[in-house]
């Protein structure tokens, strides 16, 4: 039976425990200039329905890495661009690759592409879960405070697909997620309704300083996310209360990181002081999708 990754709770929490331990072995090898071909002649077909920095350079390179191909598949330039079904697109492609990564616009989409592929899909980006992110975000949580379990993670601004994952993995980490927003803004209820009978650990707020107090790990994302740009002025205006700046890090506990899953509105969403100080993860969380990920391919595909 197939393997896909449309969701962090598509593994398990022994599952997620090898996957990281894998990719650090991953990462460190990578180090030292070691690279194994165990995905030789495996080919990804990566489609990209929104642009991407991260998430294309990280599965190409890794791919490449792994022994590996990966192939950068634009809707426009392929016949799901002129109204083919996703569903005729899964199978021709299940024919000639090894698997797929798609970033949609829609959740349904991946859905879809995975019902009808003969071939594990991942979830590169949807509007509901963003899980490639979250591999990386545990990752790096657990390099800098070497434990998950008990950590408490303050989410900062837009309940969004990022937001979505972060809460759902609690249920495998441990972690305590405290997600402070806009009303307006807010996480899907069903969603947190859910993952709370799930066994999640999250409180939804909207003061900033509440979610902030005693945090371990301070966390933000964009708040104009792909396809929201006429919102600009809106959103700013919004948000600006949930700047991750100076004054909302004093009251995490002493310590604390900051992450942020790029791109970043310098001194929108956090501060340059911040997002450059020695408590950023930033740059490490970054990295971390290339060895995360490597350790998804080998898991799917070896």
């Amino acid at each position: 039976m197939k393997k896909d990754f449309i969701s962090i709770l598509d593994i398990s929490r022994e599952e997620l425990a090898n996957l990281l331990a894998h990719a650090r072995k991953l990462k460190e090898e990578r180090r030292v200039g070691i690279h194994t071909p165990v995905l030789a002649h495996k080919t990804l077909g990566m489609i990209f329905e929104k642009s991407s920095t991260r998430t294309r350079i990280s599965f190409e390179t890794g791919m490449f890495e792994l022994g590996g191909h990966a192939l950068f598949l634009n809707p426009k330039d392929m016949q799901l661009g002129r109204g083919e079904a996703i569903r005729d697109t899964a199978r021709v492609m299940s024919r000639f690759v090894s698997a797929i990564m798609i970033r949609a616009n829609r959740h349904e989409e991946v859905l879809e592409l995975a019902a009808h592929a003969d071939i594990p899909v991942i979830n590169g980006l949807s509007d509901r879960e963003h899980p490639c992110q979250i591999l990386a975000d545990i990752m790096t949580i657990e390099e800098r405070l070497y434990r998950t379990e008990g950590v408490k993670v303050a989410w900062i601004g837009d309940g969004n697909n990022v937001c979505t994952s972060l809460i759902l993995s609690t249920i495998l980490t441990g972690m305590e997620v405290v997600v402070a927003s806009p009303s307006e803004f807010a996480p899907n209820e069903e969603i947190v309704a859910e993952a709370i009978r799930m066994g999640a650990q999250v409180r939804i707020v909207t003061d900033p300083r509440e979610a902030a107090d005693g945090a371990d790990v301070v966390m933000t994302d964009t708040w104009i996310s792909m396809g929201q740009e006429d919102e600009i002025d809106r959103r700013r205006k919004i948000f600006m209360p949930y700047q991750v700046n100076t004054e909302l890090m004093a009251c995490a506990k002493p310590g604390a990181i900051v992450m942020h899953c790029l791109p970043a509105h310098r001194n929108w969403e956090i501060t340059d002081d911040v997002i450059d100080s020695k408590a950023s993860a930033v740059w490490d969380q970054a990295e971390n999708r290339l060895h995360a990920q490597k350790a998804l391919l080998v898991r799917l595909l070896a």
